[in-house]
């Protein structure tokens, strides 16, 4: 099973989608809110270099934004 994390903020509509996405598909997922989470806000920009959410992280593999071609595509489905 893939690794996933998702960066979030708690009002980031493409984070809603994205995490009833993957609830859908019945994936498991770790979620990091860099809203208040300092670590994980300066880890997701060391990743990305930039402040936008949702950031997924799927083994290792970025997706920026709720692209679910990308998604799909990373996760075999």
């Amino acid at each position: 099973m893939a690794k996933i994390q998702i960066y979030t903020t708690p009002y980031c509509g493409y984070c809603k989608m994205a995490k009833e996405y993957f609830k859908s598909k019945g994936l498991e997922y770790q979620e990091y809110d860099v809203f208040s989470d300092e670590k994980k806000r300066d880890e997701m920009v060391a990743k990305t270099g930039q402040m936008g959410v949702p950031v997924i992280d799927i083994d290792g593999e970025i997706v920026i934004g709720f692209n679910r071609p990308k998604i799909n595509e990373l996760l075999g489905i």
